[in-house]
């Protein structure tokens, strides 16, 4: 196996979470009794750029087909970060309704809906129909397509080339990441901007996110390792912004190198220091990596097990990828967890992967009564926990399990 960006070949082990199913590969209870497919779960580091990876076991058309379950505007937090983003892209850069705002990975049209209420024209760029299919539902024109070199040259062929071109959470998603960034510098106008959001390696590391590695997530990105991306593309990172989404992120903002109307913010300069103090290039900073998922794993095992023998009844919230992770690296089952609620119907009736904890619906949680529930997508779990504040009347508690087992009463 060689490194997607560098082509180096990869030695250094960051993480093996053994072997999984597909995180987004729900069941029906017709598959139950057929056999599942799992794919090694292993994550290498690159010794000469330090992209973190993994190998493509899984192919992103069979990952991101016809039937994906993640729809974007089931997460009332996620709108409102969508919502925040157009408000602040409008003011900043003067968009205007004869601009052209591009988003790759576009989903169910969570976030160009919003740009659209402003009389902005918009383009949805989504490889999956029925989220394409319910972002043309709210007007927003989408072509179901991967994203790539390909694609861009047969867009600007139709005169189209964005003043805007945004992805959010789906840089990590790209198998050939050389050919996603080098069509959005083709899809790009002279002086338009690149807006990318991406989990920030340095967050997974530091806070012990173990369970965000999935096989939808090819890559796990540094800023240092992203700039050298986009700079073999023409693209130049003129500023970039820490956010706390997805447990921390970061929004890089690109243009082309033969851009000089975008001054290199200090912010650039910042973040680069501080990956640099925390050993960004050394591989040091990435191994024991695997005795900081073992913990996580043993204490949630060792939390089941004793709820288990008390009779106590544990359920979990989130029918998450990230959830999914955790559950098959901990080996667990529906034996432990009874159920899982989930607000996106077309996850509920459905089973989780290789676990085939069952997803309902919330009003099984209510009258059902769990003593715990365990909130599988942390990073919303103020959301999750202002939502689900009424199980305190029966003496219910949460539970989170990233960075490490904690309990809320």
């Amino acid at each position: 196996m060689k490194c997607r960006f560098c082509n180096t070949e990869l030695k250094y082990e960051f993480i093996d979470l053994v072997n999984s199913p597909a995180s987004n590969s729900f069941l029906t209870k017709e598959q139950l009794s057929e056999p599942e497919t799992f794919f090694p779960l292993k994550v290498f580091t690159c010794t000469n750029c330090f992209l973190v990876q993994v190998d493509e076991y899984k192919k992103s058309g069979d990952i991101f087909n016809s039937d994906y379950v993640y729809f974007s505007s089931f997460s009332k937090s996620w709108l409102q970060h969508a919502k925040e983003y157009t408000e602040k892209m409008i003011a900043r850069f003067g968009l205007h309704n004869h601009s052209l705002v591009v988003e790759v990975a576009s989903n169910d049209g969570y976030l160009l809906q919003y740009f659209k209420e402003k009389n902005i024209p918009v383009l949805g760029i989504e490889p999956t129909k029925n989220t394409a299919d319910a972002a043309k539902a709210k007007g927003i024109d989408s072509i179901v397509d991967f994203f790539g070199v390909k694609l861009a040259e047969e867009l600007v062929q139709k005169n189209i080339k964005a003043d805007l071109l945004l992805g959010n959470n789906v840089l990590a998603h790209v198998p050939d990441i050389i050919d996603f960034v080098g069509g959005m510098k083709i899809l790009l106008k002279p002086q338009g901007v690149i807006t990318m959001e991406f989990p920030h390696v340095m967050q997974l590391i530091d806070n012990n996110q173990f369970d965000t590695i999935y096989h939808e997530h090819f890559s796990y990105l540094s800023f240092y390792t992203v700039s050298h991306i986009f700079e073999s593309q023409g693209l130049k990172l003129f500023d970039v912004e820490e956010l706390s989404t997805h447990g921390g992120s970061l929004r890089i903002y690109a243009c082309h190198q033969e851009d000089d109307s975008k001054e290199i913010e200090e912010n650039v300069y910042d973040l680069q220091k501080k990956e640099a103090a925390k050993g960004i290039t050394d591989l040091s900073y990435y191994s024991g990596f695997t005795d900081k998922a073992l913990r996580v794993k043993l204490d949630l095992l060792d939390f089941l097990i004793k709820q288990h023998r008390e009779n106590k009844k544990v359920a979990a919230y989130g029918a998450a990828a990230k959830g999914n992770t955790l559950l098959n690296y901990c080996g667990i089952k529906n034996d432990l967890i009874e159920y899982v609620v989930d607000a996106n119907p077309n996850k509920r009736n459905k089973f989780l992967p290789a676990s085939h904890i069952p997803v309902l619906d919330e009003n099984f949680l209510k009258q059902n009564k769990p003593d715990y529930v365990i909130i599988l997508p942390w990073n919303l779990q103020k959301e999750v926990i202002a939502q689900l504040d009424y199980i305190r009347n029966w003496g219910g508690k949460f539970v989170i399990p990233i960075p490490e087992l904690t309990i809320i009463d």
